[in-house]
């Protein structure tokens, strides 16, 4: 078992005999408060967090973060608080500490529930400090390498979490050899029997081919001496998950997977790194279209390397890697690898501005999701990005998810440019904002002072930051709306009653809402705005305060302008349009759903004046409605097409049209066209009646 003087030795390497001294102090002040504790394995607690130091010390992290991994269960598991911790080592490592201790013994609805609370907090801390995560994963890695003593049931819960969220963070931030370990740990746990038969497979695939691997490693470092390039070539072995995960999304069988040699060539400089390439590409055959230039345009995480694909002089395919030996250490390391307090600390290099980024974009999530299942659903999708490269107007690249659309850009270049987006350009013509994105595309946002988001964006943006941004901003529009709604509404029913607001006294209305249990007038505009609550029984009980007139049935007609917003919306099952007789259903929760007065569907509620609301339109009513009609014609030649010439004559559009056959001589058509107001269907069906082949037209 490892002792802290050997983790002290291995720190000799990099760290002041100073430093080396408080981390040893902080270890002895854990081993102190720990005292007696003990792992489910029967092990002293404190070997965790020592193995956790140890674990960070191979990323060469500095002695803050080694500090706060000695002393990260402290908080939650012993007595001494955060407040000692910081007066015993100071603030920054008090503030890691309680960053990476885990939630106290709190209910959650459930165990997902639980892993979405602690994804929260965890985020909050990375917030302050980026370290902290890197001594949660540390953290995480070690309990996963040390999960035998625990039920399955709990190793299934923890694989899955690790899987879920820790090693897409651990890839996020770039730190690939401890990804690697978490994925193959988490599935051994997971899926035991799986595991151990591609083990197994693997085992036997490397002992047959040995020698082609040694014999194609030979080769390629020949010719690189031949070429006078100095570079080492080693061969690379696929991970467990990573092999599981092929045969799972490309079907392919575990054969064909390990039948893909794989080799690494590691040099001094950028200029080999291309160098290499063209001498192996003239070596070897490339495979088209199996090229990648991560050296130019760098993944998220800062990754960098060439990949390639070629048929070795036997058949066989063979996949490279070429980078530089930075480049290497970036790929295993990460974010740790070029660590900020490492060095300068005003010097930031792109990897840390990248990993920052990504953060703030998370706690800009966290701040607009409505709840925490939410938020980790959003997080979810952004861990697993399948990246392309688009370009803004001045020139400066931008990763996108695959699949994003020009709102998802515009949200990522701000929030107030995805929240005004109108319009956009793509490789400067005009194309629509649902479009998916390529890489190499060039856009530009049209905004517009005072536009606001559509609704109907939510049905094709695809990253987080612009789904949660959309829904915040609605659910405040949708919550200004309904409070104007339903202040229209009661105005509007008291004035049927001959009163309004100045004939009833503070009590009288304070004994109304304390009735309804609401505290003040603007919860109950909002109740009855979105249908919660009826407007003819808070107008009764209102009146019955001021018992001086008879409450009847009466109903005033309310004004509808089109320019109500959300909550008003018009029933698809009748299409009211300007000049219909109509009338308001209130739905729970939906707001006011405007229907003809004669329609089917609300036959049954409609003197019901408790859902039903007396409507008439405003004279200056604008905008374009969708209205169904029915057209029964005799067949003859070109008759859809003098049908859609009679539409577009009178002024209006066809949305949609089906035909059917009656019979032999008579077809119908289901047409659904968009007008103005009765006068503008009027003068549609006028046009259509003026063709020789219709027989009847008729409203549905």
């Amino acid at each position: 078992m490892p002792t802290v003087h050997d983790l002290a030795i291995r720190l000799e390497s990099y760290l002041s005999p100073e430093k080396i001294a408080r981390v040893k102090r902080a270890y002895f002040y854990a081993e102190q408060a720990h005292e007696g504790q003990m792992r489910r394995s029967g092990e002293r607690y404190i070997t965790h967090p020592l193995a956790v130091a140890n674990i960070l010390s191979e990323m060469h992290m500095d002695h803050h973060s080694l500090m706060a991994a000695m002393l990260h269960d402290v908080i939650e598991d012993t007595a001494v608080s955060k407040a000692a911790i910081a007066e015993q080592f100071g603030e920054g490592v008090a503030e890691l500490v309680d960053g990476v201790s885990k939630l106290t013994h709190l209910e959650f609805e459930s165990k997902l529930e639980e892993q979405a609370e602690n994804f929260q907090k965890m985020v909050l801390a990375m917030s302050k400090d980026i370290r902290v995560i890197l001594v949660k994963l540390a953290d995480r890695l070690h309990n996963m390498r040390t999960m035998g003593a625990m039920p399955p049931e709990k190793k299934r819960r923890k694989s899955r979490e690790t899987l879920e969220i820790y090693a897409p963070i651990a890839l996020r931030l770039g730190i690939n050899d401890l990804r690697v370990e978490l994925e193959n740990l988490a599935f051994d746990n997971m899926y035991p029997l799986r595991s151990r038969r591609i083990k197994s497979a693997m085992k036997k695939q490397l002992g047959s081919r040995k020698a082609s691997i040694e014999n194609i490693q030979e080769a390629l470092t020949q010719r690189l001496t031949d070429e006078g390039i100095d570079a080492l070539v080693t061969g690379r072995q696929k991970h467990l998950y990573s092999i599981y995960n092929k045969m799972r999304e490309k079907r392919k069988s575990l054969n064909e997977i390990l039948d893909v040699y794989a080799f690494r060539i590691t040099t001094d400089s950028v200029d080999s790194c291309y160098r290499i390439l063209g001498v192996i590409h003239n070596f070897y055959k490339p495979i088209p279209n199996r090229f990648k230039d991560y050296i130019a345009v760098p993944k998220t995480n800062g990754y960098q390397s060439l990949h390639t694909t070629l048929i070795a002089a036997n058949g066989v395919p063979i996949e490279i890697q070429i980078r530089t030996n930075e480049m290497e250490e970036m790929a295993n390391y990460g974010i740790a690898a070029h660590w900020l307090y490492k060095t300068d600390e005003t010097q930031s290099t792109q990897t840390h501005a990248r990993a920052r980024r990504w953060v703030k974009n998370l706690l800009e999530m966290q701040e607009r999701a409505g709840d925490s299942m939410e938020f980790i659903e959003n997080v979810k999708i952004d861990l697993f990005p399948d990246e392309i490269y688009v370009f803004t107007p001045k020139g400066e690249i931008m990763e996108m998810a695959k699949g994003a659309t020009p709102v998802d850009f515009a949200y990522a270049v701000h929030t107030d440019v995805g929240n005004t987006c109108v319009g956009c350009l793509i490789n400067r013509k005009l194309a629509p904002l649902s479009q998916p994105l390529s890489s190499g595309d060039s856009i530009k946002i049209i905004s517009a002072p005072g536009a606001k988001p559509n609704p109907a964006w939510l049905n094709f943006v695809t990253t987080a930051k612009a789904r949660s941004n959309i829904r915040h901003f609605l659910t405040n529009i949708e919550q200004k709306e309904a409070l104007a709604l339903g202040k229209k509404m009661l105005d509007n029913q008291l004035h049927s009653f001959d009163k309004s607001w100045g004939d009833f006294s503070e009590q009288q209305i304070d004994s109304v809402l304390e009735g309804f249990g609401l505290q003040t007038l603007e919860q109950l505009y909002e109740d009855i705005g979105t249908g919660h609550r009826a407007v003819y029984i808070v107008a009764r009980r209102l009146m019955e305060l001021v018992a001086d007139k008879a409450v009847g049935n009466d109903h005033s007609s309310m004004t509808i302008k089109g320019t109500e917003g959300l909550l008003i919306q018009y029933g698809k099952c009748c299409r009211p349009i300007p000049g219909d007789a109509i009338v308001g259903v209130m739905s729970k929760g939906q707001g006011m759903v405007v229907h003809i007065e004669s329609c089917r569907n609300i036959a049954e509620i409609r003197y019901n004046t408790e859902r039903c609301v007396p409507l008439h339109w405003d004279k200056s009513m604008e905008g374009e409605f969708m209205v169904d009609l029915r057209v029964d014609l005799r067949n003859s030649r070109g008759v859809l097409a003098s049908v859609a010439n009679a539409v577009s004559l009178a002024d209006a559009n066809i949305e949609s049209i089906q035909m059917m056959d009656i019979d032999a001589t008579t077809s119908r058509l289901d047409l659904t066209v968009s007008v103005t107001s009765r006068v503008h269907l009027a003068r549609v069906i006028r046009r259509l009646h003026g063709l020789s082949s219709v027989a009847k037209i008729e409203r549905k």
